[in-house]
Parts: C-alpha cells; structure tokens; sequence
C-alpha cells in the first residue's frame, strides 16, 4: 500500500492529548493525520497527562521555543498517604503514612508551597544528564543528583477535598512539576502523595476550551482539519508588533539590516509584518545603528 503523500501544512493545532500517548506518539498521529511534512510539539507531556499540547506544523515549529517559557495550568488529582516509586499512579507503592487529613491542614500546605519556591525535578523525569533523559536511569535503578530550581506557583486552588483524595488546580512558572509538588504539599502535612491524574488546562493563554481530540480529526474531512489551524503568528502574540513598507520587507527577507527609527524595546525580538497585514516573521532591533535583523523569517507567503 502506498504511503500518503506529503504536503506542506503551516500552523498551530491545540490537541487534547489522551491518557496513555506519550507526547511525540500524540504529534506523530496528528502529523500523520495531516499528512504535514513537518510537526513539532511545545512540551512534553507525560503519558498519564491529558490536555493542551500545542503542536506545530510547518513554518509554526520556527517560533516553538517561545512556548517552552510560557506559564502553565493544571489540574492534579492526588492520593494522599501513599507514595510510589514514579510520583504517579503507574509506579509502585514504596511508602505509606497517615491519611487522616483535615482540609485545614491541606489548605495550610498549599500556602505554603505558595509563590516563589525551590524544587528539586523527579527522577522519573525528561529532564536529561549526559544526554539521557532521567527516567532511564531511573528505571535501571540508578540515581542522579538534581539541583533545585526556582519556579513560581501562582495559585494553588483546592476544587475538591475528600480525604485520602484532593483534586487542585495549580497555576505555575515553566519548569514546574506537578508531581514533586503534589509530594511536597503532603510532606509539608507529614504523609505522602501520589497523582493519579494530571491534566494541563492552560499555557501561553491557549485553554483546554480551544484543543481538538484525536478522534475529532480522525472523523474531519481534510478541509475540516485544516481549518482548525491556527496562524504561526499565534506562538508569539505576546511579542511587540510592527508593520515595515514592502521595501524594508525584501531587505530583511535578502539578510540587509534596514533602518527602523521608532521605538521599541532593545532585548525582546519584535513580530513584523507587512502593510497589508501578512505575517513576515520575528527581527531584533539594533539600537545602536538603528536597524532591524532578522532572526527567524517565514517561508511561504501567507501565515498558514
């Protein structure tokens, strides 16, 4: 049987991605379903986690990477007063302590862990050492030192409470994991917890409400897929925006330095765009000479 053609497909899918597909199986189905030529996602997932996986096609994967630095939301269901050799459902019970938890005392360990704080990333992890994500030697038993980090949790709300189990939504920094957090709000009550569902609900303004299942675009028509696509620009909206004559236009595109007198700020690359409202790609501007240089341009003529 013949392989599907591929074609060139530019733009943003947000997917829900299910339970039980790691985040590159979940790309790879969408990228095969689109037939894109070229698919990139904007963070991981572990295969537990459901929720909103941006996933990138085309000219979009060029401005992926500013995703990765975007706050995120997540729904976490925890169990608390037993511990597992993974943080989640899926790895074996190790240790187990009280579960006797007032929501007085819950509440008072999700102050705590309130605001900006230090966290140590799990083993069981994507994080990598010498080129190997953790979790492998995790599963060969072998354990790494990790340093702390300083994330931010935003907002840690409770949504139910029903002791051994507590449903939170968290608002986080990049670089957050929700099960270490889960392990620490309940040694903060002297037990311990693990997750036994995660779902990621918001990053980069995107929510959950805006995502697309795979079953939804096994059963769309391709034109249908394809209108689900959101613009390459839509990575970057948070960036400052301006608009250049279609001359300066072409001086970037040929790799020139054209001259650009307004204001805008000096470390943050700036979207522009053309005078008929096309999107051209992402420039820094160069206070000292006064010029723009381009850093990722797009390829094709239009957004998509």
């Amino acid at each position: 049987m013949n392989k599907p053609q591929k074609r060139p497909v530019n733009g943003v899918l947000l997917l829900d991605k299910p339970t039980g597909l790691s985040s590159n199986t979940a790309l790879q189905k969408a990228r095969r379903l689109y037939r894109a030529e070229k698919a990139g996602h904007t963070g991981v997932l572990d295969p537990l986690a459901t929720g909103l996986l941006p996933v990138c096609f085309g000219e979009a994967t060029k401005f992926a990477q500013y995703l990765l630095d975007a706050d995120k939301a997540y729904t976490a269901t925890l169990k608390l007063g037993e511990a597992t050799s993974t943080g989640d459902i899926e790895g074996e019970i190790i240790a187990t302590a009280r579960t006797d938890i007032s929501l007085t005392e819950f509440q008072t360990a999700c102050q705590a862990l309130t605001g900006a704080i230090r966290q140590v990333p799990p083993m069981f992890s994507a994080l990598k050492h010498e080129g190997k994500p953790l979790y492998e030697y995790a599963r060969k038993g072998i354990f790494i030192e990790r340093k702390p980090r300083d994330i931010i949790i935003y907002s840690i709300d409770i949504e139910s409470f029903t002791a051994p189990q507590a449903v939170i939504n968290v608002r986080c920094s990049k670089g957050t994991y929700i099960r270490t957090l889960s392990e620490d709000i309940a040694k903060h009550i002297g037990t311990f917890a693990h997750l036994t569902a995660l779902r990621r609900t918001e990053t980069a303004g995107f929510t959950i409400g805006e995502t697309h299942t795979l079953q939804q675009l096994e059963t769309s028509s391709e034109p249908e897929r394809d209108a689900l696509l959101l613009p390459c620009d839509v990575l970057i909206s948070h960036l400052p925006r301006i608009t250049l004559p279609e001359s300066r236009v072409k001086m970037l595109k040929f790799g020139q330095q054209p001259d650009y007198q307004e204001e805008v700020p000096e470390s943050t690359p700036v979207r522009v765009y053309a005078e008929d409202g096309n999107f051209i790609g992402l420039a820094e501007y160069l206070p000292e000479q006064g010029r723009l240089k381009a850093l990722r341009l797009m390829n094709t003529a239009e957004n998509r």
